[in-house]
């Protein structure tokens, strides 16, 4: 049976450096790290998501500011208010949440955040930097899946590394990523031939693809470390639905030597990440320095 990937408790852990690094930051600098999210429309997916980071922002003591837009709003008055966010001195972080209405462009507001302020990670400045091996603001679940990744083992080179989903969310940034780390990466999707027999070869393999329970324990080689990144909805016998990865935990834990369970797997990371890269933006702005 394969080992439990804990990321809930790795989350925890990252939280409490997290909220080190800001008191450091108040008591010798007088800086309060400021996290700014824009949620435009009344998705409830969107707000729940919404609120959790905003408790947590405030539970690592750091300033939460939240920017509620009617789902009405235009490109223009979206623009307007990113424009004020770049210009805020208190603002050291700066995330829209997606999606967006079908009236905006999200690749345009995306890169209308000052990319020092973009600890999403989606900004085009911050991917270019991240494609040629020289990261600043990495996107938050590739970040969290390679610090699991690197808790398990101290070195990833040689390793064969399959990533199953090419997002520009979190498939491509992972693998350059795991590229940086010396592995031999292959990227997989819906077009792959042969798909179960790539997935076979891979010491680390990464689901990230959006499909329930896509990946079973036959697609797994034995003793691999499989990262489950996806977050399905599926009802079960009782009537009642239930979170599920895009890995088939049950057969696929009776194969793999450690493999992340959903929920409380990388799901957590994410926004302990996000903490995290709105410490190092507001560093970065301040020309600081603090341990995370």
């Amino acid at each position: 049976m394969a080992e439990i990937i804990d990321g809930k408790a790795y989350a925890t852990r990252l939280r409490a450096k997290v909220a080190e690094a800001v008191a450091d930051l108040k008591r010798n600098h007088g800086l309060t790290p400021g996290l700014a999210v824009v949620l435009v429309g009344e998705n409830p997916a969107s707000q729940v998501y919404v609120r959790n980071k905003a408790k947590q922002t405030i539970e690592a003591g750091m300033e939460s500011l939240a920017y509620r837009l009617p789902d009405t709003t235009n490109q223009g008055e979206l623009l307007e208010q990113l424009e004020a966010l770049n210009a805020d001195a208190n603002v050291h972080g700066i995330l829209v949440q997606l999606p967006l209405p079908k009236q905006i462009d999200s690749h345009a507001i995306i890169n209308a955040i000052d990319p020092r302020k973009d600890v999403d990670g989606f900004h085009l400045s911050n991917v270019g930097l991240l494609s040629t091996g020289n990261p600043n603001l990495v996107p938050c679940t590739p970040l969290g899946c390679m610090m699991l990744l690197q808790d398990r083992y101290d070195d990833l080179s040689g390793m064969s590394a399959v990533v199953v989903g090419r997002s520009n969310i979190v498939g491509k940034p992972l693998a350059s990523l795991l590229l940086a780390a010396h592995c031999t990466i292959t990227i997989a999707h819906s077009r792959t031939k042969n798909l179960a027999a790539v997935c076979r070869r891979a010491d680390i393999l990464v689901a990230a693809v959006g499909r329930a329970q896509m990946i079973t324990g036959e697609w797994v080689k034995p003793g691999a470390t499989v990262i489950d990144v996806g977050i399905n909805r599926i009802d079960s016998d009782d009537g009642k639905s239930r979170l599920v990865g895009d890995v088939d935990f049950e057969s696929a834990s009776k194969v793999a030597g450690a493999i992340t369970p959903v929920p409380g797997g990388v799901g957590p990371m994410t926004i302990a990440c996000l903490l995290r890269n709105t410490v190092q933006a507001a560093c970065t702005i301040d020309n600081l320095t603090v341990a995370l």
